[in-house]
């Protein structure tokens, strides 16, 4: 790199307090990780133009402000989401060149994800930096999460001491004055996340440290299109307890001072932080993309004017630091590192084909194993499903420290003090009731309206190594946290092969059959997420199959979707005396709910019940109708569903969802693909068709249709 020559002046002593305490060395090793991240992001653009890479995206322009950043953190004690510019700052931290690399050639021993992502998104479980994925802005309410995780370990110590316990224990770590570190580019302040966890970081007063790294273009998109007024820090300044500073981000010097001030801030549970830093993007967003078709000449040359690699080394020069030789020999000596880094990333062994299959489910718990597979040990009244669901979480919450609960209205109050006076809330559905009285404020809590920050702080906490159990109240408004669910809880252990986990357990009420629900309280929908790999979905239609699967859903390593039926809430026809605090079902594992030698129906949920009673009427006809019960959807239990078929040779499959695309329709699917040598008629499916039916005035306007369809169906086989 060019810089201009200056001689260098002798000084007998450094007088570090005009470097804010930075000592020689330091000012050196800010430069030497600067120019080697420079260095690293040329030599992937080589290999790109090469086609020994796929992608690129570059972090120059952004080095002054990570490298400085990097030197104020705790590698290792802190928790880092660092997001796909923070080059410098992950050198800083402990991340090897060649690491960097083996990230952009998508090598077997890329520590951040074993090859599995693109390049720049970091990820090293022995710094605690958290594996990030391609979506921007995901990583704000996650490290909420993670941040949650820092007080709750404060207060409760014997959860820390479960957490070490647990499968990827060796990587839970708390210090009583950590910090959580996340970062972004100024348009991810556009994501909804990022508001919904200042939000929730200011309200709980959480450790966290925000760094905004503003280089005035998403991609094309420049800062006051993507910011009202064109300048976040602004816009925030009114969050309470909320420490803000804006800055020039290719100043090194200036960024570590204000970020050292920030960090001492945070370190004292003072509040959290964020720090808006003014940088340059020196290059084109990516590889895939070229600044020359949105930005003017002068625009560019005036970011080249404030390049943070050349202005400091101008500076070190001219402050007697370093002379020009010694500044030629370490940008020598990185140039070879980097070329050693690069030779050896190219000379790699990639992963394996096979290797797609691994870490997309727990290799350390197996859920659908025998283990799981428990006698119930019956005592008490019998409950109602909702009663079981608050039982079920007390044991658990009695055993397990981790545990905590929260969603919208799930604690009884959140002002303590109106405990003394009231009865308390508990859920909608009363399924949490009196939970937060037993085990306090700090494990059974309210949220904020927000469901992508409700899943989002679930699956920080569980990264950390708690066992977060989240409710989303309706499965109607389940969709703002999609992103959150499908591309970073289901696959976070996957994406970082292993490194990382999130074994949440989100509880969902879902369905119809409830009179006055109109169209947004009656949805089905449990299709789309059965084919979300690395989540297991369960839908139990029994009070006992509640204690059992939801027992097994807390105690599992992976995440889970809880879906409980809201009509089946308190019905007394699926009541159950309690089973006892040990009692799990596997998941996977059918229940026979009837036995039969004429039709089988395969089903799920509250048609359990509409089969039962199509097939109490169809025995007083003479025929005899065998019942499967699926209780979980992902996995499923093909063998009970083949069985059936090879034993009755007609099969019915009844489920509530559209008739197209939904559940049911993919078990139709299979059975004709793999069975039908076995079939004697065609597979029939029974469907609500109509999921949005529930507006219907009277109940039985709803229950006798989907009673009378089943009924139909059967009728039709036995005169195929």
């Amino acid at each position: 790199m060019a810089v201009q020559t200056q001689t260098r002046v002798k000084v007998a002593k450094l007088d570090t307090s005009k470097y804010h305490g930075l000592d020689r060395e330091t000012l050196i090793r800010l430069y030497r990780t600067m120019f080697l991240s420079r260095r690293l992001d040329d030599r992937e653009i080589q290999l790109k133009r090469q086609n020994k890479i796929y992608f690129q995206i570059s972090s120059a322009g952004h080095e002054a402000v990570t490298a400085a950043m990097g030197l104020l953190v705790r590698p290792g004690i802190d928790w880092l989401y660092p997001y796909y510019r923070d080059r410098a700052f992950c050198l800083m931290v402990g991340v090897t060149p060649l690491e960097t690399l083996l990230q952009a050639v998508g090598a077997k021993d890329d520590p951040a994800s074993g090859g599995r992502q693109m390049p720049s998104h970091w990820g090293h479980p022995k710094w605690n930096v958290v594996s990030k994925s391609s979506c921007t802005g995901t990583q704000f309410v996650q490290a909420v999460g993670a941040a949650e995780a820092t007080l709750y370990y404060q207060n409760r110590p014997k959860a820390l001491a479960q957490a070490k316990k647990a499968p990827l224990g060796q990587y839970v770590h708390h210090h009583d004055n950590e910090i959580v570190y996340v970062s972004a580019g100024e348009g991810a302040t556009s994501q909804g996340e990022f508001w919904e966890s200042l939000n929730a970081t200011c309200a709980k007063k959480l450790p966290l440290l925000y760094l905004i790294e503003d280089n005035g273009y998403a991609i094309s998109v420049p800062v006051e299109v993507q910011t009202a007024g064109g300048n976040i820090s602004r816009l925030v300044r009114g969050f309470p307890g909320l420490h803000v500073a804006e800055f020039d981000g290719t100043d090194p010097l200036e960024s570590y001072a204000v970020a050292k001030e920030a960090v001492d801030y945070v370190r004292q549970r003072r509040g959290p932080a964020l720090l808006h830093a003014h940088v340059i993007r020196h290059y084109s967003h990516s590889l895939s993309d070229d600044e020359k078709l949105y930005k003017t000449a002068e625009e560019r040359e005036e970011e080249a004017h404030r390049d943070p690699l050349s202005k400091f080394s101008l500076f070190l020069v001219r402050e007697g630091l370093l002379d020009q030789k010694e500044i030629e020999a370490l940008e020598a000596d990185v140039d070879h590192e980097v070329r050693e880094a690069g030779d050896q990333a190219l000379a790699a062994e990639p992963p394996s084909i096979d290797s797609i299959h691994v870490n997309v489910y727990s290799p350390d718990v197996d859920p659908t194993s025998p283990a799981f597979a428990a006698q119930p040990q019956f005592h008490g009244a019998p409950k109602t499903m909702v009663e079981m669901v608050a039982a079920t979480l007390s044991d658990e919450m009695a055993r397990d420290e981790r545990i905590a609960v929260f969603g919208e209205d799930v604690a009884d109050a959140s002002r303590d003090e109106n405990l003394k006076h009231v009865k308390g809330k508990g859920g909608v559905f009363k399924a949490t009731s009196g939970l937060q009285r037993k085990y306090g404020a700090d494990r059974v809590f309210n949220t904020p309206l927000a469901e992508a920050s409700i899943v989002g702080r679930a699956i920080g906490m569980a990264t950390r190594g708690l066992k977060p159990v989240a409710e989303i109240q309706f499965f109607d408004y389940i969709w703002p946290a999609m992103m959150q669910i499908r591309d970073e809880l289901c696959v976070l252990r996957w994406r970082s092969n292993g490194n990382f986990k999130s074994p949440a357990v989100l509880r969902v009420a879902i369905g119809g059959y409830l009179t006055g629900g109109g169209i947004y309280h009656s949805q089905s929908g449990e299709s789309i997420f059965a084919h979300c790999p690395g989540l297991r979905v369960v839908m139990p239609s029994t009070a006992l199959d509640v204690a059992g699967l939801l027992r097994t859903s807390v105690r599992c390593d992976d995440p889970v979707m809880f879906l409980e039926h809201k009509h089946l809430y308190r019905q007394p026809y699926n009541r159950s005396e309690y089973p006892g605090p040990d009692y799990t079902v596997p998941f996977g594992k059918a229940r026979l709910v009837k036995e039969g030698d004429a039709v089988s129906i395969i089903t799920f949920g509250a048609i359990v019940h509409r089969a039962e009673v199509a097939a109490a009427r169809l025995e007083r006809e003479g025929v005899s109708v065998e019942i499967i019960d699926l209780r979980s959807l992902s996995p499923y239990d093909w063998d009970a569903i083949a069985a059936t078929v090879r034993k009755n040779h007609r099969v019915i499959v009844a489920y509530e969802d559209m008739l197209s695309w939904g559940f049911g329709a993919e078990i139709a699917a299979r059975i004709a693909d793999e069975l039908f040598d076995e079939l004697d008629a065609p597979v029939k499916r029974v469907a609500a068709m109509d999921t949005f039916c529930a507006y219907q005035p009277k109940l039985e306007d709803v229950i006798l249709p989907q009673t009378e369809h089943i009924l139909s169906a059967v009728r039709q086989l036995l005169d195929y």
